[in-house]
């Protein structure tokens, strides 16, 4: 049993997790690139009842016909995902919103057949610690 807690960038709004994970997955889906604006997106999966808003109101946004993105709307932090639909009494929540991103390790890659392709090979960039030196 996990005791998550976390919220958005400015902190209006926060939340807890009182429960198990259902499973961690890196979402490479085009929705979900477009929303968060990243080539990709971890979203743990709970049962919805595990999810508490301790504070703030998250903003709903119909992103499909059944899919409802929650977020921030101060500063703009997606935090939840339900598809009553595909995914009943689930919610997925975005794993990086959590006050420790480490505290459950992503376990699979999903909606890979719309990966962009450099992400494929993107493990073998250089790194740095922080910027790369300048030119």
């Amino acid at each position: 049993m996990s005791n998550i807690t976390g919220g958005c960038h400015c902190g209006a709004i926060r939340y807890e997790i009182a429960g198990n994970p259902i499973v961690h997955a890196l979402c490479h889906c085009a929705d979900c690139r477009r929303h968060a604006g990243a080539p990709m997106v971890g979203w743990t999966m709970y049962a919805e009842d595990a999810l508490k808003v301790t504070k703030g109101t998250p903003k709903v946004y119909e992103s499909s016909e059944h899919g409802r993105r929650q977020f921030c709307a101060n500063c703009g932090t997606g935090l939840f995902y339900t598809n009553a639909n595909v995914l009943p009494g689930i919610v997925d929540i975005q794993s990086a919103t959590y006050d420790d991103p480490d505290a459950v390790p992503a376990m699979v890659h999903i909606q890979v057949a719309e990966r962009l392709r450099w992400m494929e090979r993107a493990h073998e960039l250089p790194t740095f610690d922080r910027y790369p030196p300048p030119p």
